[in-house]
């Protein structure tokens, strides 16, 4: 077995044919330390730069965003599998980020007044210095700049330590920031080895930390940030509840559970993964479910009619296949699909099991991949016992007819955000994370914004 310490290179692989299609060298500690150099001289900058001047930058990036977003779409595709069409309202999605923060973001800096008598204290919002962001290769630019975009409003500098399949999309955001001409040292990527992240993170040139991946991960990353004495954002894995009461319309319910799970091939850390239906409807659920899943296009990434693309990395591929087989041995009735799809390219089948219990792997563990997994719930106190019954927390959606009762069961959730009669998605308006295994802190919103501030308290004349 190869030891993490005799690898090289990062690897970009396309999950579509499994032809090698870009190798980058890892960095070397002096590459390294030039990039941390660059990261704080560049805050001493930024800092001082008017907001106005900030949010004016993050237009022009937007526009550079969509200037170049046929070549990043591509990339996302060829590196990581995500079909075309997604890959494309990806960068959009991107652009619209950078304009609305250019729009709102300088209101959630100013300067806020206290009840202190005679108004003489104030909480001004501070920014803390260069950022470590380790980021996924799921959604390769939007997971950068949904962290990224309101740190660096906030005065913040932003080192990207990418994924390593998806390195040629991290180079291509970071000459998008090139050509909209934004400071030196705002933006950096690194690409190094476990080891150089550890090195960033001790270094006192780095002030906080930020990381979207496994729990694994997240344990790792948040121990060493914690032994530093550093601030760190944590977004972790989900095993999202999908819960469909007697009540709610049954089409629609469909409809967005199917999104909900299939979108990014499954691969999604907010996916509706445990499908939890009320017995009076389960089996029509189930029915209409499965039907809805078979009509999923699935095939070439780049052909714009594909719904489903390949995985992103054979090796996933083979720990969901795995995770597929245990839940099977532990008595899941198998509706759909339950293996590697022949021939070449890192496909996987579309899968649905039924009669999904609380003990069944799928329930238990994320399985990050196209398989849905059905529950039956005797009515909605139980769907509230199995959507809680998880080590992760990071969003639920709830269809039902009545609002007012929907409402009351979003307050007994635990999970980081609720979609009543909607499936999950993030948006910069919302802040977006989780609670239990599914990490702590929050992005998006004024929440993005001030995760990564000094909230200073300046008094004034205090006698």
């Amino acid at each position: 077995m190869t030891s993490v310490s005799s690898i090289t290179h990062a690897i970009s692989i396309n999950p579509a044919t499994g032809e090698q299609i870009g190798h980058y060298p890892f960095e070397s500690d002096s590459a390294l330390q030039a990039a941390l150099s660059r990261a704080a001289a560049g805050f001493r900058v930024w800092r001082s730069t008017a907001v106005a001047q900030r949010s004016q930058l993050l237009i022009t990036l937007a526009q550079a965003l969509r200037d170049n977003a046929a070549a990043m779409a591509k990339m996302i595709t060829v590196e990581m599998g995500k079909p075309i069409t997604q890959a494309r309202g990806e960068i959009e999605k991107c652009a619209q980020l950078c304009e609305w923060y250019a729009e709102h973001g300088p209101a959630m800096l100013t300067a806020e007044p206290t009840l202190v008598e005679g108004g003489k204290a104030r909480i001004e919002h501070r920014p803390l210095g260069p950022i470590l962001a380790v980021m996924p290769w799921n959604f390769p630019i939007w997971q950068v700049l949904r962290g990224a975009v309101p740190a660096l409003i906030a005065g913040n500098t932003y080192v990207l330590k990418h994924a390593p399949n998806v390195m040629g999309s991290a180079y291509l955001l970071l000459e998008a920031f090139k050509q909209a001409e934004f400071p030196e040292g705002v933006f950096e990527v690194i690409n190094v080895t476990p080891e150089g992240v550890s090195t960033a993170i001790a270094d006192p040139r780095i002030a906080a930390v930020t990381l979207t991946g496994s729990v694994r991960a997240g344990m790792a990353i948040g121990a060493q940030a914690g032994a530093a004495l550093k601030k760190c954002v944590l977004e972790l894995g989900g095993s999202d509840p999908f819960i469909v009461l007697n009540d709610a319309d049954l089409d629609e319910a469909v409809n967005a559970a199917v999104i909900g799970r299939y979108q990014n091939t499954g691969q999604v850390c907010a996916a509706a993964k445990r499908l939890i239906v009320e017995q009076g409807i389960v089996e029509a659920f189930t029915r209409k479910f499965v039907e809805a899943t078979r009509k999923l296009v699935v095939g070439d990434p780049l052909a714009t009619e594909t719904y489903i693309g390949p995985m992103a990395r054979f090796d996933l591929r083979d720990e969901l296949d795995q995770q597929v087989r245990d839940t099977l041995e532990e008595g899941a009735t198998l509706l759909l699909g339950g293996k590697k799809a022949e021939g070449p390219g890192n496909f996987y089948e579309l899968t649905v099991f039924g009669d999904v219990t609380d003990q069944m792997t799928s329930f238990k563990q994320e399985l990050f991949g196209p398989v849905a997994s059905i529950i039956t719930a005797r009515d909605a106190a139980h769907a509230l016992e199995l959507a809680n019954d998880s080590e992760f927390g990071l969003a639920a959606t709830l269809y039902t007819g009545n609002v007012e009762r929907a409402q009351q069961m979003a307050g007994e959730l635990e999970t980081g955000g609720v979609f009543i009669n909607g499936y999950c998605a993030s948006d910069p308006r919302v802040s977006f994370g989780g609670v239990k295994k599914s990490g702590f802190g929050r992005e998006l919103s004024h929440f993005g914004v001030r995760e990564f501030c000094n909230a200073q308290t300046v008094w004034l004349d205090r006698r």
